[in-house]
């Protein structure tokens, strides 16, 4: 086996000897078909690549069928799984390749570069400020960047791709690697040709900057190099191969004192860490997604290397597929239209081949009519892609990760990298145990789904979840690995944890409605001492307001999913009593922001109070009403009661209006009253803003109403123009809430005036509107639809209670 360059036949005192360097861009396919060939043609005895030695024992699970790329080696510190860095590996990164060649080749391979437990401990230096990117490896240019964060005043290290991209006159670096690399099908006739090459140019490169590296790369590279010594020195010259990002090869070339690499690798500081291999993603692969070493185009790097001829005809035909399932029109002949296209373009461009940018401008013009809108599809979905790798049982993992997968694997959850939406039908009992599983992984700070609103029902049975894997997740399941060692021991030591460090009542309240779809019976006990504890102490309404809706929330999920809430419901209906008896005054003397702030607290507990009589059991059931009549009792007060901020008030009579408990000739003496002259213009917008603002139909109250509109719009009329100009934006802020259709009315009704909008023509109509008395004829002319949308039951399809129960 002969060298790639340094002197020939010459022994540095590096120890680099006859030593194969292959210098290599991280996740370059031309480069990974390049190490394929060198090492078919040098038949080393060992191969050592860029990597934690630590890793070493994980090295023979690269045989494994189940471990297929995209996945990574990752590294986090026993005692702060949070900690951690990454080193990825694709199906056309070199360093995989050079994994799966030693191991059908039975030679051994070794990770060379510096320790994970190092570059872990160095993260921990006060004076650096680290993203957990930095710890991946790897560099947009040939070389990559180190791992870690580079210390403040440590000289910067130079772009080596785009430097040499632009000596060649290029003003992309990926397109000049691709003309000079993946397009050239380099080494064919001298398999060691490239890299001789590429040494040559960054020794150029590193001589002539001036750029030695990071203190980082110091430190790393001396540790390589100690590392190829003793490779040599157990193997023998000419017998090791070593596959390394193209930054470092001088650095290994390089004449360098044994004493001296010592030096620089003597006394770094150092931390217990485990290592495991894990799935990884396309996407995380991408530059896009932070990745220091990432690429532009994973997919399509992925495509080169795989495919074993045509590449650009394979490609386009893959976008037609795409494009087809999407249910445009694709036929062949776009696709032979859209290949001599690039090829033109090819050949305009003087590119050896079609590079992705010819492909992408032929697949706008001829598969996407000019459109960016499938071509942002094509980007998302095959240029980057949501390939994903998958790991064996086999790999090391920390107790929790095993439970984690034992449990998904029976409940039929597999992760992916794009994104899906699973429907739960929480009557059946696999879909409720999936339900638990996400709400307790939430819990845990393990985001593998988010719940978003059903597109169907909207009964409690239903559950809506977004799910989508992503690589950091590991790191995640290990941290939350010092909870437990199974996902509900873990959750529930968690939830209490929470629950004891809770900031307020509100975050409490929060965390036992998380808690209760979870499912953790045992963690209740504790966040139901900790709501009690904070509702005791806390005097503050809105506190109390803000808490009492969660509680309520959390009673009807435990209801449904059958677990005991007893206790729950004791302290609820302690906390809206305390409600009661606080409002009245704390809705005094309040500016408007603040009013508008007890507003909304008003319409929290009112609704929270109607769910809880409605969820409330036989036994329950007269208290609960009690509480209702209470509240009653609570917004007659408010409506009534002088120094009551005026949203307040006109809010306070809207409920009453709308529950029935009190007649429209009152709710329009009252609305006389807070319209009346005396009532600063000010107070009097407010009240309006109260009664018929919010989203809360009060604008077709009006249009329906006669009377108050007609008192309305007396007020408005009679405001000076000094008062007009001060109430205008809270009037526009009313009125425009409501929908276009209703405020078309409503003008149509203000310009007919009195006397004459029972004939009102209704907004995009033209036919008379609103009446009287109710059109029984029209009224029964819908009941039809209704009967179909309820079933013979009188039960709404897709949901799951009595009609009118819960809407």
């Amino acid at each position: 086996m002969r060298a790639a360059g340094g002197e020939p036949g010459g022994r540095s005192a590096a120890g680099s000897g006859q030593a194969l360097l292959l210098g290599v861009r991280h996740h370059g396919p031309g480069s990974a078909r390049a190490v394929r060939r060198a090492l078919d043609a040098a038949r080393p005895r060992t191969v050592l690549i860029e990597g934690p030695p630590e890793a070493d024992a994980l090295i023979p699970l690269a045989a494994d069928e189940d471990l297929r790329p995209p996945v990574a080696l990752l590294a986090h510190a026993v005692d702060e799984p949070g900690r951690s860095a990454f080193w990825p590996m694709a199906e056309f990164s070199p360093e995989w390749v050079a994994l799966r060649w030693a191991l059908e080749h039975g030679v051994p391979a070794r990770f060379i570069d510096l320790p994970a437990a190092h570059t872990l401990a160095w993260r921990r230096k006060p004076d650096e400020d680290t993203a957990p990117e930095d710890t991946q490896p790897g560099g947009t240019g040939p070389g990559g960047t180190a791992p870690g964060a580079r210390p403040p005043g440590d000289d910067l290290r130079v772009d080596p791709l785009a430097a040499l991209a632009d000596a060649a006159g290029y003003d992309d670096p990926e397109r000049w690697w691709e003309d000079v690399v993946e397009h050239r099908g380099a080494g064919r006739r001298d398999p060691l040709a490239p890299f001789a090459a590429i040494e040559e140019a960054m020794t150029a490169l590193r001589d002539g900057h001036g750029a030695a590296g990071t203190e980082r790369d110091r430190v790393r590279e001396a540790y390589m190099r100690l590392q190829l010594r003793a490779a040599l020195k157990e193997f023998g010259d000419g017998s090791v191969a070593v596959v390394c990002g193209a930054w470092h090869v001088p650095a290994l070339r390089r004449t360098t004192a044994l004493t001296a690499d010592r030096a620089l690798v003597r006394g770094l500081p150092k931390i217990k860490t485990d290592l495991t291999w894990v799935p990884w993603t396309h996407r995380r692969l991408a530059r896009a997604g932070g990745y220091g070493a990432g690429i532009d185009s994973p997919g399509w790097y992925a495509h080169l290397f795989a495919a074993p001829d045509r590449p650009v005809e394979r490609w386009l035909t893959k976008v037609a597929g795409l494009l087809r399932d999407e249910d445009r029109v694709v036929s062949p002949a776009h696709v032979i239209e859209a290949v001599r296209l690039a090829e033109t373009l090819a050949a305009l461009r003087g590119r050896p081949l079609p590079g992705l940018g010819e492909t992408t401008d032929a697949v706008r013009a001829v598969l996407c009519e000019g459109s960016d809108v499938p071509l942002a599809l094509i980007e998302d979905r095959l240029v980057v892609g949501d390939v994903m790798g998958e790991v064996p049982a086999t790999a090391p993992a920390v107790p929790l990760q095993r439970d984690l997968d034992r449990r998904r694997r029976r409940l039929r959850l597999t992760p992916e990298a794009a994104e899906r939406e699973l429907e739960l039908d929480l009557r059946k009992e696999t879909d409720a145990e999936r339900s638990r599983l996400l709400h307790r992984l939430r819990l845990l700070r393990v985001d593998w789904g988010e719940p978003v609103v059903s597109r169907g029902s909207t009964g409690t049975f239903r559950e809506t979840w977004r799910l989508r894997w992503q690589p950091e997740l590991s790191v995640r399941v290990a941290e939350a690995g010092v909870w437990g060692t199974t996902v509900p021991a873990a959750a529930t030591a968690r939830v209490e944890a929470d629950a004891v460090a809770a900031r307020g009542l509100a975050e409490a309240t929060a965390l036992a409605e998380r808690c209760l779809p979870a499912g953790l019976p045992d963690a209740l006990p504790t966040v139901m001492r900790v709501i009690a504890e904070r509702a005791a102490l806390d005097t503050d309404v809105g506190h109390l307001a803000r808490a009492l809706p969660a509680l309520v929330r959390s009673l009807r999920y435990g209801d449904v999913r059958g677990t005991g809430t007893g206790a729950l419901a004791d302290v609820a209906v302690g906390l809206a009593e305390r409600i009661f008896v606080g409002l009245p005054p704390a809705c005094a003397a309040l500016d408007a922001d603040a009013a508008e702030e007890m507003r909304g607290h008003v319409d929290a507990v009112h609704g929270a109070v109607g769910l809880l009589e409605e969820e409330a059991g036989a036994e329950r059931a007269p208290l609960h009403s009690r509480l209702r009549d209470r509240w009653r009792d609570v917004l007659r007060l408010l409506s009534a009661r002088g120094g009551v901020a005026g949203v307040v008030r006109g809010r306070a009579v809207r409920l009453l209006l709308d529950d029935g408990e009190l007649a429209a000739d009152e709710a329009a003496r009252l609305m006389g009253l807070a319209l009346s002259p005396g009532t600063p213009p000010a107070d009097a917008a407010a009240w309006i803003e109260g009664f018929v603002g919010g989203g809360a139909g009060g604008g077709l109250l009006l249009v329906h109403d006669e009377r108050l509109l007609g008192l309305v719009d007396g007020w408005l009329s009679g405001v000076s123009a000094e008062a007009f100009t001060d109430v205008l934006p809270l009037l526009r802020r009313t009125f425009s809430a409501y929908e276009a259709g209703v405020r078309r009315t409503l003008g149509e009704l203000v310009r007919r005036g009195p006397g004459e909008r029972g004939t009102v023509v209704r907004a995009g109509a033209g036919t008379a509107g609103f009446a009287d008395e109710i059109d029984a004829g029209r009224a029964d002319a819908v009941l039809p639809v209704v009967r179909l949308l309820l079933g013979p039951d009188g039960t709404r399809r897709g949901d799951d209670h009595p009609a009118g129960v819960r809407t």
